[in-house]
């Protein structure tokens, strides 16, 4: 039994208001776990079968610098502490943890000299402002002591640890494609959808390759914002609807929350994993993400063309070697997430002469990173500007797990019209529309794309995703942008409603200018040029193409 004392002084203080306080009360202590020692939780009774107590009573928001004394202290003391840099450990110390050390693993330093180092848990945020920030510094890497932190959240998730129950290999003989476990129940059915690629540098079926958008499903994996984002009708222009999976996941948020998401506390979800159910990758959804990329595989099994799947997860594993093999590469319909690593492996396989097809919208907008130790764990701040549901705080701009800095590929130099031609310029999800021919459509160069079209001919004037082929997402080519001078606009789509806007980045100043009815940059090209060593670029600038 012993005395707790427990009190708090603010950072800032006002005039007129203060937000100090403490409180005293006699408690009995007793070690659990084993002797673990936690923050930002506490250990309930363990499970059967599992090494690790798990956790209750979880904390939202930052922590920095944990000190644990073999004495009584006071407040001045801790207030002194919380304003030092640390370099030497602190007298009495048993444990003193510094968290601005270690920040792009999931190391937790221990600097008393026992070493009593740890671990951090379901990835809370790191490379987060600490109470030394001062704005002098915006990189972590620069100045680590800033930015002494670790920000926690009750939803924090990075892997369910699940049992397994049942495994397949593979058998050599199955060619490459997408493929899906059908599990069912008495009363239900689910699709779990897996990838079979061929070895590395080795084609399988074919000389095409489609790079499924991995990293974008992961980004909206578990998306909860279809219900509870308060922006969403005004953004869409039509009221909400939800699929089961998102009614499902509205009514349990066990299963972790997306990078549209915002966490309980209000602050933006950076981090994202694919170990965990990822209920809306399933092929009976709303035709976003990988149900509308299956309708881009339905077309080519269609036609009889034979293909190979790809992942962006394996183009960032192994580089330009796994496209080495074809020669012509698809994307799917919404590649909005690559890291630097896919995009260098897309501009080394155009620029040796091979064909490129962005069959999407909206592509190569946002940068990511993966983690370099932790399988199936990606990266995204949503830094300075680009369409987002939320807002990175500043000084929080670069990565923790590179110290690259995070946002758009736009404002790195690499704007998505220097990757396919066409980058973002709109979105709406009213309705689709229809693309017309233009001039260059009857160029000699670009014959064959138009073979039994007829020249006054509605090209997509129907399809599943808003009644036509451009639509939800549309790009435009621009030569200041990165589109080659040489480039062709085939064909365009510019009959869109007022419920399309005008993409914020471009936006010097507000107005009412901005839609489709009035805005003349809200547009779907579409586009083909060579490239170097007689390769060639075709891109739809649509999501809604697929349908």
């Amino acid at each position: 039994d012993g005395d707790i004392h427990i009190a708090q002084a603010p950072a800032m203080r006002y005039a007129r208001d203060s937000s100090d306080g403490s409180a005293s009360a006699r408690a009995r202590f007793e070690a659990g776990d084993g002797g673990s020692f936690r923050f930002a939780a506490w250990s309930i009774s363990p499970w059967p079968g599992r090494a690790r107590a798990p956790g209750g009573g979880y904390f939202n928001g930052k922590l920095e610098r944990p000190w644990l004394s073999d004495r009584a202290r006071d407040v001045s003391q801790l207030e002194g502490l919380a304003s030092e840099e640390l370099v030497e450990p602190v007298e009495g110390s048993v444990g003193l943890w510094d968290f601005s050390r270690s920040i792009s693993s999931t190391r937790v330093d221990d600097i008393s000299g026992f070493e009593r180092h740890g671990h951090t848990v379901n990835l809370p945020a790191r490379a987060v402002k600490g109470i030394a920030w001062d704005g002098s510094e915006y990189h972590w890497v620069r100045r680590p002591e800033h930015y002494g932190a670790i920000h926690f959240h009750d939803d924090d998730l990075y892997d369910c640890e699940w049992d397994t129950d049942f495994e397949w290999a593979v058998p050599p003989e199955v060619p490459s494609g997408l493929y899906a476990a059908h599990v069912e129940t008495a009363d239900s059915e689910d699709w779990i959808p897996f990838v079979v690629r061929p070895p590395v540098g080795q084609a399988g079926r074919s000389r095409l390759a489609l790079v499924l958008p991995s990293a974008s499903y992961w980004a909206y994996g578990n998306r909860h914002s279809d219900v509870e984002w308060r922006e969403r009708e005004n953004v869409r222009g039509v009221f909400v609807t939800v699929d089961p999976s998102g009614l499902f996941l509205h009514e349990h948020p066990e299963f972790g929350v997306s990078m549209y998401d915002e966490h309980s506390d209000g602050s933006g979800v950076c981090y994202a994993s694919r170990l965990r159910p990822v209920l809306s990758l399933r092929p009976k959804e709303t035709l976003w993400q990988l149900p509308a990329d299956t309708h881009i595989i339905d077309w080519l099994e269609e036609k009889g063309i034979p293909f190979d799947v790809l992942t962006e997860d394996d183009l960032d594993a192994h580089g330009d070697a796994l496209l080495a093999p074809y020669l012509c590469v698809m994307t799917g319909t919404h590649p909005e997430y690559p890291s630097k690593r896919v995009l260098d492996a897309f501009a080394s396989f155009q620029a040796r002469g091979g064909r490129f097809i962005y069959w999407g919208g909206n592509g190569f907008y946002w940068r990511v990173e993966y983690h370099p130790d932790l399988p199936g764990v990606m990266e995204m701040r949503r830094s300075e500007d680009g369409i987002r549901s939320w807002l990175a705080e500043g000084g929080e701009y670069y990565h923790s797990f590179s110290g690259e800095l995070g946002g758009m590929w736009r404002r790195m130099g690499r704007a998505p019209q220097s990757v396919a031609g066409v980058g973002m310029t709109a979105q709406g999800f009213d309705r689709s529309t229809f693309y017309e021919r233009t001039e260059h459509s009857f160029d000699a160069r670009a014959a064959f794309i138009f073979e039994g079209i007829e020249a006054e001919e509605r090209i997509g004037d129907f399809g599943l995703i808003g009644g036509g082929a451009a639509g939800w997402e549309v790009d435009r080519a621009d030569t200041e942008l990165g589109t080659p001078p040489h480039a062709l606009v085939v064909a365009a789509a510019t009959n869109f409603s007022s419920a399309y806007h005008w993409m914020k980045e471009e936006l010097t100043h507000t107005h009412s200018a901005i839609t489709g009815e009035t805005c003349p940059w809200v547009r779907a090209d579409m586009v083909f040029y060579e490239t170097p060593n007689g390769g060639a670029t075709f891109s739809t600038g649509s999501i809604a193409w697929a349908g």
